[in-house]
């Protein structure tokens, strides 16, 4: 009987190390016994940073379907199921050859240890190398320089805001932090880099310099910005005025503005972009829910439901600003309903939404090690939220809807105002929520 996705998957998970020592031994080592596939990619961009990694390549990839070409394209985590990692010839990569590629690798493997990552990532290069395309886009999994990925000799880089994030493997260093991330860049290739702090750009500058990359700040380089209801993009003394973006939010457009830097640098044309800016999708990115139960239980009640799976103070801060300019346009009550990864700064991330956020309903991740939803709601109180735990997440956008709707008028007399409900914190239990 023919060999699962899940049996495949789980086979590869038992050959993890029971230590992660930082290195591109193993991969080099499999990627060698299976001909070195990683050096007979398509014109590949390579992305690293914190946060908007996977909405820069959601953007590249709108740009490069849009000029008619074929992508393959590799990111981290799925959402639903693990074939959305690897997109061939932009096509999600089908069962039969996943469970291939997954095989030969683990053949090639010889049953030495082999990180589940370094042996996708394995995976999805011996697949890209097999099936034609005309550009390949690949995001970096943790940190950069050590990152399975960091095996390819890229055309153009790409380093999306670096901030805080994995203190286990990354620590708590911000500079040591940017260090890392740096060693995607290659001699004499560009890299195109977004907005950072002083810090981390400075640390970026002295990497680049060092490296010998051909390096481009936001800012000085290249920038964009809302303008008049458009998106206007500036590099070289030129202008180019587009429209905004797709995904919602003012750290779309700093994500859109990298994204076309890299689209200038590999030539691809502005019909392109421009084209590109208005079909790009990227899930559990500011997205209004509009299907599935749980978005027609809070469209009964008039609400609005939103999901984001952004789970760092950064991210919760752009997230936040996206919630407040929404506030001010049309006010409504704003609930969260969150679930959170024990080793994330869950303080950190709700302080981005205090004095925005009326309540906090906290779940429980499923089959991973999240923070208790009694520890998460302590937390949001003391930042003066009302908080609550919920069971699952009907439960608790259920308890959304009423509490948005009790807190909506002071007095029995006055209208109620259904809630805008954000789901947040993990991009796990963005998954979740999409499986239902």
């Amino acid at each position: 009987m023919p060999e699962t996705v899940q049996e495949a998957l789980a086979t590869l998970q038992a050959l993890h190390p029971k230590k992660i020592d930082l290195g591109l031994g193993r991969i080099e080592r499999v990627l060698k016994t299976l001909g070195n596939p990683q050096h007979k990619l398509p014109p590949t961009i390579h992305i690293a940073g914190t946060n908007g990694k996977g909405s820069t390549v959601a953007y590249l990839r709108a740009f490069a379907e849009a000029a008619g070409l074929k992508a393959h394209v590799y990111t981290s985590p799925h959402l639903v199921h693990f074939r959305e990692r690897i997109v061939i010839g932009s096509e999600e990569i089908s069962d039969d050859m996943l469970v291939d590629v997954l095989a030969r690798v683990r053949a090639a493997n010889n049953g030495k240890p082999l990180s589940f990552f370094e042996a996708t990532t394995a995976a999805a290069f011996l697949a890209f190398s097999e099936n034609p395309a005309d550009i390949c886009i690949i995001e970096v999994g943790l940190g950069g320089r050590f990152d399975a990925t960091n095996v390819i000799t890229p055309a153009c880089c790409g380093i999306t805001p670096i901030d805080m994030d994995h203190a286990e493997f990354l620590g708590r260093d911000l500079a040591g932090i940017a260090r890392e991330k740096a060693g995607i860049m290659k001699m004499h290739t560009p890299v195109i880099i977004g907005p950072q702090s002083d810090l981390v750009r400075a640390v970026l500058d002295a990497e680049a310099n060092q490296a010998m990359a051909d390096a481009n700040f936001w800012g000085a380089d290249f920038r964009a910005y809302r303008q008049h209801g458009r998106l206007v993009f500036e590099d070289d003394g030129q202008l180019l005025d587009l429209p905004l973006p797709a995904l919602i939010g003012d750290h779309q457009v700093m994500n859109a503005g990298t994204a076309i830097a890299i689209a200038r640098q590999m030539q691809l044309p502005e019909s392109a972009i421009e084209k590109g800016l208005k079909t790009v999708s990227w899930p559990a990115r500011m997205q209004n829910l509009q299907t599935g139960p749980l978005a027609d239980m809070v469209s009964e009640s008039g609400g609005e439901l939103w999901l984001d799976g952004g789970h760092n103070p950064h991210a919760a801060r752009a997230v936040a600003s996206a919630m407040a300019e929404m506030e001010a346009k049309s006010p409504r009550p704003l609930i969260l309903v969150t679930g959170i990864l024990a080793n994330k700064d869950i303080g950190g991330f709700l302080d981005a939404f205090e004095g925005l956020a009326s309540a906090v309903i906290g779940v429980t991740i499923a089959d991973h090690s999240s923070l208790a939803p009694e520890t998460l709601v302590e937390i949001a109180q003391a930042r003066g939220m009302n908080g609550q735990v919920a069971g699952n997440l009907i439960d608790a956008v259920q308890r959304a809807i009423n509490t948005g709707e009790a807190l909506s008028r002071d007095t029995a007399d006055k209208p109620v105002v259904p809630p805008r409900i954000l789901i947040c914190g993990s991009l796990y239990l963005a998954g979740e929520v999409l499986k239902l």
